[in-house]
């Protein structure tokens, strides 16, 4: 494995941020890092396809680059997502995937932050860990388990075969494991549930959410999430392109499913990985 910079990144290490204001609007410069993890020396070989021990190492390297990022207290959010398959914009057929490192936190997980924030609140209790409890004992809706990791379509699954990857016990950082995990139970239900997709959608989009980094202690995150650690819960997110075109694309935030996640995972259940 390597890890380079991005030959075209989005965001530059060195760059400055410059933001100034025109107007009601503020503009910025691309400060941050954009990296391509290369995940195998094997050319012919995608990520579903490596061993566990290999897919372990992947796993390995996104914590990593995610630790050492957050270092530097200028990144609010370390992303790492993987994009396989033409129609998700897949920039190299060879097996890869990228990490950024941004000044502000992507809009999607600041409504995952609030959110587990007023659930806990409100309950004491975090939102993540409830729903693994709850799609546990329903049973529905799981795909795939190993050990304490699961792979589950999410009740309201914003495309058909979306699946969520969860630890069932607490931990708000991807990067930090929990004492007592076995990261390569995750590496060998990853490997399963790619396996699995690549039968239905050969071109998906993965992504890794975790805590964002604590060292900023500017905008929205300063003294904001003095909870993180307990209603936040790191979980990865793979979303299949199966459909052309959807509606939820032109109703932004409004998603239209054609499939129910019950048949969903009813049907990934029935495709054998090793096949």
């Amino acid at each position: 494995m390597k890890v380079i910079p991005h030959p075209n990144p989005l965001y530059r290490v060195e760059s400055d941020p410059g933001r100034v204001a025109e107007g009601i609007y503020d503009r910025m410069g691309p400060l941050g890092a954009h990296e391509v993890i290369i995940e195998t020396g094997q050319h012919d070989k995608r990520l579903s396809q490596l061993s566990d021990e290999e897919i372990d190492r992947v796993l390995w390297v996104w914590g990593s680059r995610i630790a050492d990022l957050k270092k530097d207290a200028r990144f609010k959010y370390v992303s790492v997502f993987k994009n396989q398959g033409a129609t998700a914009g897949d920039e190299w057929v060879h097996a890869h995937s990228e990490v950024t490192a941004t000044i502000f936190v992507p809009r999607r997980i600041k409504y995952e932050l609030s959110a587990a924030h007023e659930w806990y609140k409100d309950r004491e209790r975090c939102v993540f860990c409830d729903i693994v409890r709850q799609e546990e004992k329903q049973g529905k809706r799981i795909v795939d388990v190993q050990g304490d990791y699961y792979a589950l379509c999410p009740y309201a699954s914003r495309v058909p075969f979306e699946i969520w990857i969860m630890h069932r016990r607490h931990n708000h950082l991807f990067e930090q494991a929990r004492p007592g995990s076995n990261r390569r139970q995750l590496a060998a239900l990853l490997g399963r549930v790619l396996r699995r997709l690549e039968k239905v959608a050969p071109a998906f989009h993965l992504v890794v959410h975790t805590a964002p980094n604590t060292r900023s202690k500017k905008g929205e995150l300063a003294g904001y999430w003095k909870t993180l650690a307990d209603d936040y819960h790191w979980h990865i997110e793979i979303m299949p392109i199966v459909e052309k075109r959807s509606k939820s694309y032109s109703i932004k935030e409004v998603y239209f499913n054609a499939v129910l996640p019950e048949q969903a995972a009813e049907q990934l259940r029935a495709i054998d990985p090793n096949s």
